[in-house]
């Protein structure tokens, strides 16, 4: 009698962890905690994510920068006295920058790429976007001074291969940028097996062909890219199946975010490595120069009395005395002759200033913001049609895309084969955070901001920046440099004084302007938490 009481006792408990088990069952790892149902079945028809994704890759050239505060702006000299860049504090997230400047060897990969695309094209706007992207190397010349050797080698010579490149200006980094991000994650793609590697080198070597790969329209609209060829690229590949292709969606975190340029904040506090002055939680003052102390020399035995940057050291001296301090070349030097910072980011003092994202502006506006501070937004929507279809640039509609200059050179918009751009709605700007599309002035030089005045023997009103667009007079002409294209560029160069080495010095200039002493270098947002990152150890 015990014993069949103790069978009963088993089956009634195993009747009963069935029922729980079958009641529970959607509770899994493969099961959404939302709702219960299946997800990322293998059979299909349910709801999918990638529960490996293992964190942004470092993409090439990159090196990983932890977010942090910091005080932005002068703390030390301001001999000319402009302050313009006043303390304040600033929170900047976690993102990648790149080791060293863009190179010489770097930016030709580019130039070599846009000529084999664009050069021999029938159609003259588009082999104009080849002409735009050409560094101007005449900025080498100077009146009273032999550089005709620089105007003619600086950029292509091997000697020059690893030295920054000079010449651009803030839109051609900016296109740079776009271009490097599209050739990352096409490879990306072709090592994923995604994309067929075959195809993709002889649509390259195709003259006819005026369509590259674009991240955002493989994004937004995978069959719409290499201007709607997709499909010859893609045999043999994980997307053949032409009934339920597999495209790299956002979702499965393949493809990485765009290189840009820097924000000023970012630049600046990445140039700063200011864990060097660390302890625990604190931050034992602020830093003069990107590497520890008050001096430009090296203190350690081995490097004593080298120069820790490249710089002018006074006038007519740019280098030093032969055989002791003399250690560059007169102009630039290679990208990673002297020291990097704790960081680990090479010539963020002297070698080449560097363009940055931002507006100038004389006043950085932390009441408005202390978080990713960025002057430069200018917001649209891509072109898509009632039907879901996207709106690409071809042949005919690149016309628009491009605009002259004040310089004569071109202005590239878009490349063919992108997403077309619309201009924001009322509807769209129905918000709390925003009210505009356009924000390079926000809050500086229009009507909510605007300090007029009239003088005494007019009653013509003066907006900031005197803008003519803004005043009542019938003048076009503006009395100052400052405008939405005016770019600031950041950082010491070989032709600055020690001054300059500091990061937080800022200076602007249009964004067409090129010279022989600023360059560029790319960053990169960081998807997710950077508490998943190595922290540094406690000094």
């Amino acid at each position: 009698m015990k014993k069949l009481n103790f069978f009963l006792l088993l089956a009634t408990v195993a009747l009963i962890l069935g029922c729980n088990r079958n009641s529970m069952k959607g509770s899994g790892k493969n099961s959404s905690s939302a709702t219960g149902w299946s997800i990322n079945d293998k059979d299909g028809g349910s709801f999918s994510y990638n529960q490996k994704y293992k964190g942004q890759i470092n993409a090439p050239g990159m090196i990983f920068i932890q977010g942090g505060t910091y005080v932005k702006g002068n703390a030390k000299d301001n001999v000319l006295n402009d302050w313009n860049n006043t303390p304040n504090q600033q929170y900047v997230r976690s993102f990648f920058m790149d080791e060293t400047e863009v190179t010489n060897v770097m930016y030709r990969e580019y130039l070599f790429w846009l000529k084999k695309r664009f050069y021999k094209s029938d159609v003259e706007d588009i082999r104009n976007i080849y002409f735009a992207a050409l560094p101007d190397t005449l900025v080498w010349r100077n009146p009273l001074g032999f550089n005709e050797d620089m105007v003619n080698n600086y950029l292509r010579h091997p000697a020059f291969n690893n030295h920054p490149v000079v010449g651009v200006s803030w839109v051609q980094a900016q296109n740079f940028s776009k271009w490097r991000t599209n050739r990352v994650n096409e490879k990306l793609l072709i090592d994923k097996g995604y994309l067929n590697e075959d195809a993709i080198k002889e649509l390259d070597n195709d003259t006819t062909n005026v369509y590259g790969f674009n991240t955002f329209t493989y994004l937004v609209s995978p069959k719409s890219s290499y201007g709607g060829n997709l499909e010859n690229l893609i045999e043999g590949t994980v997307s053949a199946d032409t009934e339920n292709p597999e495209f790299a969606s956002i979702e499965t975190g393949l493809l990485i975010p765009a290189y840009r340029l820097p924000t000023e904040a970012e630049w600046e506090y990445a140039a700063l490595g200011l864990e060097e002055l660390r302890e625990g939680n604190l931050y034992r003052g602020k830093k003069k120069f990107p590497w520890a102390g008050e001096y430009t020399r090296s203190q350690q035995k081995n490097k004593l009395g080298d120069q820790l940057a490249n710089f002018k050291l006074g006038r007519g001296d740019y280098g030093g005395i032969a055989g002791w301090s003399e250690e560059g070349s007169g102009i630039t030097t290679s990208s990673r002759a002297y020291p990097p910072n704790s960081f680990g980011l090479y010539g963020m003092a002297g070698n080449v200033s560097e363009w940055v994202a931002d507006v100038y502006r004389p006043i950085i506006d932390e009441e408005a913001n202390d978080f990713n501070y960025y002057r430069g937004n200018v917001y649209s929507k891509p072109q898509i049609t009632r039907d879901g279809k996207v709106t690409t640039i071809d042949r005919e509609n690149f016309k628009d895309q491009f605009q002259v200059m004040e310089n004569g050179r071109l202005k590239i918009f878009k490349l063919p084969g992108e997403i077309g751009s619309d201009e924001l709605t009322e509807e769209d700007l129905r918000r709390i955070n925003y009210t505009r599309a356009e924000n390079r002035n926000f809050q500086d030089g229009d009507n909510e901001s605007t300090r007029e005045f009239a003088s005494s023997s007019s009653s013509m009103n003066r907006p900031m920046y005197s803008d003519p667009t803004l005043t009542k007079s019938s003048s076009t002409k503006r009395l100052t440099l400052i405008s939405n294209e005016a770019r600031v560029f950041k950082g010491g160069s070989w032709l600055d004084r020690s001054y300059y080495l500091d990061p937080a010095q800022r200076r602007f200039y249009p964004e067409y302007f090129a010279t022989n002493f600023i360059g560029f270098r790319n960053a990169m947002s960081y998807m997710g938490e950077d508490r998943n990152q190595k922290k540094p150890k406690r000094r």
